[in-house]
């Protein structure tokens, strides 16, 4: 047993993990973060894919951080620069010219028809509306449906009264549109395959879902609503995603935490039904009054701490979680720049290539049936346009996540791979002739590959499905939502918890709050 004993252990460096940390040891708590990786961020990580070239696993922009926890954590102080901020996305049309979204929405786009260019206004700022009465359960703890405590109840009567202030009007439309599908709320307001292609590739990132599914009009919904508490549109930081997440260990090592890499946790120890501390790979057992998981639920619950502490029904709940990813990372190092047709100079904004709503339904629908389509879609920037010290002088990375790629692709990926590669690199000539020759080197991960390497069942980012079942206080499960669980002691604080994936860190904020709340 180790002589030292902490507050708290954060099992994870991911972003999450470590602003859980940041705001513990802010709090005064003592608090150990342990890491299984050689470097912090996980998914959030920048490291090199070929020699000289770095990109991030996961994500590639900043744009659901709350400037508030920026601002708290004092970031900018600790390294966080921003390379690129309110970066513009373009819509890119097949053979022709590219859509630029901001301009449409502010009535200066070319190629988009009079009734589209007057539509596009009022339903972004009817979405946006509709958006903000989402917005404060983001930064909350998730209240407690038919609970006693003053602040569940506080937490619902919060919830009514936003949802009131909209007006009949929006309440109604709210009311109307929540469960639908995407497909069908755009074909009522626009004509454009363009433009529509581009706002339902919004509802369907890094879901298990197409268009026409019923329910990705309020994942478009809980996209905005998380923007618009970010409120700074997207933002590359200098050094990528990895520069934050080292920002943000800075910030909780200032405040006393102790972050320790490549030290993996092989199981959470318990004793007289209360979790007590962790065992290391290395044997190596470290005492803690709590430990916190921003492991996914099925690595906590199923492996980390065993199902043998648990009730049978909760084990069933954590094993039926649907956490199985949908969506690939592909990364290309480039020997020059390239050029995208419709698009001025090297792009320093975000490239969506779905042609329609359509499109993106029939990629899905081999996505289905454990395929993946010859025609993916794809979200598309070349992050050294504006940071050049993320490849060689004069070189340049280009960085896609690739939507749809089953993880249980039928024959499996070893055999596919390459293939795949191919079909996007394909999709990406088509858009930017003379690419391909510009490669001269590439990675791709599937859902299966971001298991294996950063530690997340399934490979989804958002670690268990953002669905309308699997959301707020049922996240990621009836039993440990509210960032607990049902062993005394152990907490939840990744994005299988409320409010789930994506660079947000609220679930780490929203989990440090907690887990003060129950040591009061």
């Amino acid at each position: 047993m180790s002589d030292s004993c902490y507050d708290a252990i954060v099992i994870g460096a991911g972003h999450n993990g470590l602003v859980c940390a940041a705001y513990l040891a802010h709090a005064g708590r003592s608090v150990l973060v342990l890491e299984a990786g050689d470097h912090v961020g996980g998914a959030a990580a920048t490291r090199e894919f070929a020699p000289g070239f770095r990109a991030c696993p996961g994500a590639h922009l900043l744009h659901l951080m709350p400037k508030q926890l920026v601002n708290e954590l004092d970031l900018v102080r600790h390294g966080l620069t921003m390379a690129a901020e309110h970066m513009p996305t373009y819509a890119l049309a097949p053979g022709g010219a590219a859509l630029s979204i901001e301009a449409a929405a502010a009535g200066a786009a070319d190629g988009l028809g009079a009734a589209d260019a007057q539509a596009l206004p009022e339903f972004l700022g009817r979405m946006r509306r509709l958006a903000a009465a989402l917005q404060p359960l983001l930064e909350t703890v998730p209240p407690r449906l038919g609970g006693g405590d003053w602040r569940d109840r506080l937490g619902l009567l919060r919830l009514g009264v936003g949802v009131r202030l909209l007006g009949r009007r929006d309440l109604r439309e709210l009311l109307r549109i929540a469960g639908m599908c995407v497909h069908d709320l755009l074909n009522e307001h626009f004509r454009s395959p363009v433009l529509k292609g581009a706002l339902a590739f919004d509802a369907v990132l890094g879901t298990n879902y197409g268009p026409r599914s019923p329910g990705t009009v309020f994942t478009l919904l809980y996209r905005m609503a998380a923007e618009s508490v970010a409120g700074g549109g997207l933002a590359q930081p200098s050094g990528g995603l990895g520069a934050l997440c080292e920002a943000i260990e800075s910030a909780a090592s200032a405040s006393g935490a102790t972050v320790r890499t490549a030290a993996p946790v092989a199981r959470i120890m318990v004793a007289n039904d209360r979790a007590v501390g962790v065992q290391l790979d290395s044997g190596e057992q470290i005492e803690a009054d709590c430990v916190i998981s921003s492991a996914d639920p099925g690595t906590t619950f199923l492996q980390l701490l065993g199902p043998e502490h648990l009730d049978a029904g909760f084990v069933r709940r954590v094993a039926h979680l649907r956490t199985q990813g949908m969506t690939a990372k592909f990364h290309a190092a480039l020997e020059r720049a390239p050029r995208f047709i419709g698009v001025d100079g090297v792009p320093r904004g975000r490239l969506v290539i779905a042609p329609s709503a359509e499109a993106i339904e029939r990629a899905f629908n081999h996505a289905k049936y454990g395929e993946f389509s010859a025609s993916p879609v794809l979200e598309v920037i070349v992050p050294t346009s504006s940071d050049r010290e993320l490849a060689p002088p004069g070189k340049h990375v280009l960085s896609a996540i690739v939507q749809y790629a089953p993880y249980r692709l039928r024959g499996g990926w070893d055999g596919q791979r390459e293939r795949f590669g191919e079909l996007i690199l394909a999709t990406l000539e088509r858009h930017a002739p003379g690419l391909r020759a510009a490669v001269s080197a590439t990675e791709l991960l599937t859902p299966r590959d971001l298991e294996v390497q950063l530690r997340i069942s399934g490979g989804s980012w958002h670690h268990v499905e953002l669905a309308l079942d699997q959301f707020l206080m049922m996240r990621p499960v009836v039993g440990a939502a509210q960032y607990c669980s049902p062993l005394p002691g152990l907490f939840l604080c990744g994005a299988g918890c409320h409010p789930g994936g994506g660079v947000m860190g609220l679930a780490g904020r929203n989990a440090a709050r907690q887990v003060l709340r129950e040591a009061r």
